[in-house]
C-alpha cells in the first residue's frame, strides 16, 4: 500500500461521505429493514436476504459508479449499526511500521450475516476500498482467518486519511497461511478504507 494509494483514498472518501453521496434512500417496501440513521460507511450488496436501501443511484452514488458497481438493493451500515455487533480484537504486526497494534471491530462474517447472508454460505466476498482496490475472499476463509471489519486501532477510531474508517483485516501473526511471510506480503486480502462488499456465488 503506497503513498499514492493513501492520498487517493483520503480524497475519494471525502467525496463518498459527503451529504449528497450518503443520503439514505427512503424504504419503498414495508419488508425492508430500517434505513441507517447516520452516514453510510459500508454497503453490502449481492446475494442478501435483507436490504435497507434501494438501487444504486447513478447521480448520487458517484464513487460506486466510478468503481463499476451496480445493484437493485443493498444493506448499508452506519457507525452505530456496526457498533451494535460484537467486537473482536486482534493484535497483528502491521506492515506500515512493523509494530504490533490492537485492532477491534466486528467479525467480517458477522457483518455480512447481519446483512442477510446465511452463516456458512458458499459465497465470495468482494471487498472494495475507496481507492478502487478490490480483492475476493471466500466466506469460509473469512471465517477461518477470523477476519474483522476493524473500526479502531489501539483504542482510537480508525481515521479518514489513515487506514479507516473501516479495514478488513486478520491477525496474520497467528495464521499459518501468512505468519512465515515477510510482513509486507501478509495483507494482500486486507483492504483498508473498506466501503463495499459484493456477495457473489462461490
Amino acid at each position: 500500500m503506497n503513498e499514492t494509494r493513501r492520498f487517493l483514498a483520503a480524497g475519494l472518501l471525502g467525496a463518498a461521505l459527503s451529504p449528497a453521496a450518503t443520503a439514505a434512500t427512503p424504504a419503498a417496501k414495508s419488508d425492508r429493514a430500517p434505513a441507517s440513521a447516520g452516514p453510510g460507511l459500508l454497503t453490502v450488496n449481492g446475494q442478501l436476504a435483507r436490504s435497507n436501501r434501494g438501487p444504486l443511484d447513478p447521480a448520487l452514488d458517484q464513487l460506486m459508479v466510478k468503481h463499476g458497481l451496480a445493484f437493485e438493493k443493498a444493506f448499508q451500515f452506519d457507525s452505530a449499526s456496526l457498533a451494535r455487533l460484537p467486537v473482536t480484537t486482534i493484535e497483528p504486526t502491521l506492515e506500515y511500521d512493523a509494530k504490533v497494534h490492537r485492532l477491534g471491530g466486528p467479525l467480517l462474517t458477522a457483518v455480512v450475516e447481519a446483512a442477510g447472508v446465511a452463516p456458512g454460505a458458499a459465497v465470495m466476498l468482494i471487498l472494495r476500498a475507496i481507492d478502487g482496490y478490490k480483492v475476493g475472499v471466500s466466506m469460509a476463509d473469512a471465517l477461518a482467518y477470523r477476519m474483522i471489519v476493524a473500526t479502531s486501532i489501539d483504542g482510537a477510531p480508525l481515521s479518514l486519511g489513515g487506514l479507516g474508517p473501516l479495514w478488513a483485516v486478520y491477525d496474520a501473526d497467528r495464521l499459518p497461511a501468512f505468519k512465515d511471510k515477510p510482513v509486507k506480503e501478509r495483507f494482500g486480502l486486507c483492504p483498508w478504507g473498506l466501503y463495499s462488499i459484493d456477495v457473489k456465488a462461490a
